[in-house]
């Protein structure tokens, strides 16, 4: 891996926590992801589990974690099973880890090879009384393709029908909103290599290049600083092309005049960052583009301000969006009077949330009418979409809420309309 070594008291402690809620007499099985097949005999690069990885450190594919805190016989109460690695997988793939070397990751003792799992663990499964599966419980995602996890959660209702089963997801969620302070430094380190990688573009954008220049500097800058890659694809929008949401062709030319909106983040360590920046093609905002700027970003400072232990997001973003219609009634793209027949009307030119949890996934495990806490890293993004200008804004920081207050990781970055100015023409 490109990026240093993780303690494993992190992962020690992470299992811990997980521990001390589940139900007595139950055991919990977390599998890796599945390695996905691209074309012909090619696979796309192995992404780990993010619930895995988050436990035990281990980044390969064909990962099994069981624990079973309470089990009366001590083997079962945790165990890590492997992928084993030979002479010829280290010759066309690389090493795998060894036993003692997962056990060195993981802080798990009992470290077993993956084809033996099921000789293993039988016994077990019949001392618990209830078995903990873990789903990807994502409420925004379409789970169309079979995964790992779900094909073995239908292998366990078929052969233990009368145990019961229950979930893990709800509880991790609960865990992995709130970050360890290592977890804080890996996304400092990440969000880090995503500030980098701005700085760069600001140097590099002129008229006449195209998006996908733009990201390739980005994708130079984050390898040269042990990034994995992009976190997750990025939007390299010119002109017209940043009211698409989540545009990523990235292959139209940038033009004097046009606006580019720049949405991207670097992965380290399987942790990301997420920024978002709006800057001038030609280096110098109109004047229309900068009351439409200063807009988004008036409503940015006002959002962080919102941000606070306790709050929801959805009233979060509920007050968000009414100092958005302000902006949007001073820039003359709403009267008062549409927002009295329609207190939705915002919706035209800002459609979407303002902000999101980030760690092991960009858009990280929530409880989404749950209260914000204290450890809690978000996002704060607001944007207005202007079809018919073809001017499209979005600003994103990074923060996290800690007892003193909130702290941004974008602090310091080129933001003021004067600053990006300043950093393309200096």
């Amino acid at each position: 891996m490109k990026y240093s070594p993780i303690s494993e008291e992190l992962f020690i402690r992470n299992r811990e926590k997980l521990c001390k809620q589940m139900k007595p007499g139950s055991i919990a099985v977390f599998q890796s992801n599945d390695e996905v097949p691209r074309n012909g005999d090619a696979l796309y690069r192995f992404k780990q589990n993010s619930d895995i990885f988050y436990l035990t450190g281990i980044d390969q594919e064909d990962t099994i974690l069981v624990m079973f805190p309470d089990c009366p016989n001590p083997m079962y109460r945790e165990m890590l099973f492997i992928k084993e690695t030979s002479e010829q997988i280290a010759i066309w793939d690389g090493a795998r880890l060894m036993p003692d070397e997962a056990a060195k990751v993981s802080g798990v003792n009992k470290v077993f090879w993956h084809h033996e799992f099921w000789k293993t663990i039988h016994p077990a499964f019949l001392l618990a009384e209830n078995i903990y599966l873990n789903l990807n419980e994502n409420d925004r995602a379409s789970n169309v393709v079979p995964n790992n996890a779900f094909r073995f959660a239908h292998e366990i209702r078929h052969k233990y029908p009368a145990h019961q089963v229950l979930r893990t997801a709800p509880i991790l969620s609960n865990l992995r909103m709130c970050k360890e302070p290592e977890e804080i430094e890996l996304l400092k380190e990440a969000i880090g290599i995503t500030r980098k990688g701005f700085e760069r573009i600001l140097k590099f954008v002129k008229p006449g290049i195209c998006e996908y220049e733009i990201e390739a500097e980005l994708i130079h800058e984050f390898t040269r600083n042990r990034s994995n890659g992009f976190a997750f694809d990025p939007i390299i929008a010119s002109g017209k092309n940043a009211c698409v949401l989540h545009y990523v062709e990235n292959n139209d030319m940038c033009r004097a005049g046009d606006l580019i909106l720049l949405d991207f983040g670097a992965e380290y360590a399987n942790y990301n960052g997420d920024l978002s920046r709006t800057i001038p093609v030609n280096g110098k905002f109109t004047p229309r583009q900068r009351d439409v700027y200063n807009a988004v970003l008036t409503v940015q400072k006002e959002a962080k301000k919102l941000i606070q232990p306790g709050k929801k997001l959805p009233e979060y973003h509920e007050q968000v969006c009414e100092v958005m219609t302000e902006q949007l009634v001073n820039l003359k793209l709403l009267s008062m009077e549409d927002v009295k027949n329609n207190p939705k009307s915002f919706m035209k030119y800002y459609m979407h949330g303002t902000s999101h949890h980030l760690g092991l996934d960009v858009h990280d495990v929530m409880h989404r009418w749950g209260e914000m806490k204290v450890g809690n890293v978000l996002t704060v993004e607001p944007g207005i979409y202007i079809r018919e200008e073809g001017i499209g804004i979005r600003i994103e920081n990074d923060v996290l809420i800690t007892n003193g207050g909130l702290m941004d990781f974008m602090e310091g970055l080129p933001t003021e309309v004067e600053e990006i100015e300043m950093a393309m023409n200096g």
